[in-house]
């Protein structure tokens, strides 16, 4: 049933004080009225598709909808994008389309603008992207940073300098953005002169390679490379035991990534029918793995373990998830797992206290940090780096020799993974009750 009311919507603050984040207000069926420290409002709809939790914003809010989305029609929208994903559509995708649509429109008989020239690209290759936020990263990062001095002019007179004035007050700041934004206005370019469109025929004043290497120093000179906050290897022991006294699948999920070294999405979304028991190897398919290349772990008697303490819950089909969501059945999100480390950073804990697991930078550690703990271990314990780097499925760098070492030395990993479990030995938890654990 809907929570709030026309008043609640109007009179509702933020809390202020401690709280620095905007706070919702929900609605029910995943709409939530949200309200930012300045006490503006907007709406919000949260929903999971493919198992990955997305959220929508749907406007601003006012009690009246004149200056913004009424209550209403709130509720309007948010039921329009809960049948477009019974229907099997995304609503964020069907949202930009309609958005692109009007745009397009409006802009047709005007002069060939950059913003009209970028959403045409992103239109047109957007359906190609194997991650759906990949154009949701460019939407964001041109309205950010392009728009606002490209967006209304012809791409036809945007030079060098135009470029210029975008990029230099970002490229020491944030370089890899930087970096991505400046090749983004370089497509979006191109875009604009394919013999379809011919919007432009000068050069393209973003091209790296003879415009801009001659006016910027290097992304690779300048940029500071953020490792994901990772724990020292002998904190592993501690941790796991901590996260023994977990139940629920998300804890599974975790204490298994761990163990075999992956990464997060490729635990995730493991299927049964990746799994042999008999052999004690887990192999990735291609499709699944970042780099594009089948991949097989080796699989510990502690990751064994935790496979066969989940196999009873399995419906025993080849394509079953191996840590299905106990909520939905589909797969767990990222958020998941990291929601459960924040709150084990917490436990037990006093207000104010610092919270535990944390990497030598005073960070908090996450999932992904893990893959570096392993690593470090890896050398602490004197194990040849190629047979560390092919655990944790990173490419070689040296392109002759990767093009000749095309065996991934299941064998030899073995016992190192073995090694690496005993380091991480610690109870293993309960799912007896999984299905009314809380899902962390």
């Amino acid at each position: 049933m809907p929570q709030l009311t026309v008043a609640r919507v109007s009179n509702a603050n933020h809390p202020g004080g401690k709280v620095t984040r905007p706070v919702r207000l929900g609605d029910g069926a995943g709409l939530y009225l949200q309200i930012a420290v300045n006490d503006t409002k907007s709406w919000l709809l949260r929903f999971t598709r493919n198992g990955i939790a997305r959220e929508m914003g749907l406007g601003a809010a006012d009690p009246d909808g004149r200056a913004g989305v009424s209550l209403s029609e709130a509720r309007q929208l948010a039921a329009d994008a809960q049948r477009q994903l019974q229907d099997g559509l995304d609503p964020i995708s069907e949202r930009d389309k309609d958005r692109l649509e009007k745009r397009l429109a409006e802009q047709r008989g005007k002069e060939h603008t950059f913003r009209l020239a970028a959403e045409g690209y992103i239109a047109t290759h957007s359906p190609a992207w194997k991650n759906a936020k990949h154009a949701e990263q460019w939407q964001s990062t041109l309205e950010a940073h392009v728009y606002p001095a490209l967006g209304g002019m012809d791409v036809s007179e945007i030079g060098v300098g135009d470029v210029l004035a975008v990029l230099k007050p970002i490229w020491q700041k944030i370089p890899e953005t930087a970096s991505r934004v400046r090749q983004r206005i370089e497509k979006a370019l191109d875009h604009a002169a394919a013999p379809s469109r011919r919007w432009r025929s000068t050069e393209n004043p973003a091209r790296w390679r003879g415009v801009l290497e001659h006016e910027l120093a290097p992304i690779s000179k300048i940029k500071k490379v953020s490792h994901r906050p990772s724990l020292p290897s002998q904190q592993t022991k501690a941790f796991m035991e901590a996260l023994g006294s977990h139940d629920g699948m998300s804890a599974m999920a975790l204490r298994f990534i761990i163990l075999t070294g992956c990464r997060s999405g490729e635990g995730r979304g493991a299927v049964w029918g990746e799994i042999d028991l008999d052999t004690a190897v887990w192999t990735i398919p291609a499709k699944r793995m970042k780099g594009g290349v089948l991949h097989r772990i080796p699989l510990s008697k502690p990751a064994q373990t935790v496979l066969r303490q989940v196999q009873s819950l399995s419906s025993g089909k080849q394509n079953a998830l191996v840590f299905p969501s106990a909520i939905s059945g589909k797969a767990l999100s990222d958020m998941a797992l990291s929601q459960l480390m924040r709150g084990m950073s917490f436990d037990g804990l006093k207000d104010g206290a610092l919270p535990r697991w944390r990497d030598g930078e005073n960070r908090a550690a996450v999932p992904h940090g893990f893959r570096a703990t392993f690593k470090s271990w890896t050398r602490e314990a004197n194990y040849p780096d190629h047979l560390s780097e092919i655990a944790i499925a990173h490419k070689d760098k040296d392109k002759v020799r990767a093009a000749y070492a095309r065996e991934d030395l299941l064998e030899q990993r073995r016992p190192m993974m073995e090694a690496w479990a005993k380091v991480c030995t610690a109870p293993t938890g309960s799912v007896t009750n999984i299905k009314d654990a809380k899902r962390r």
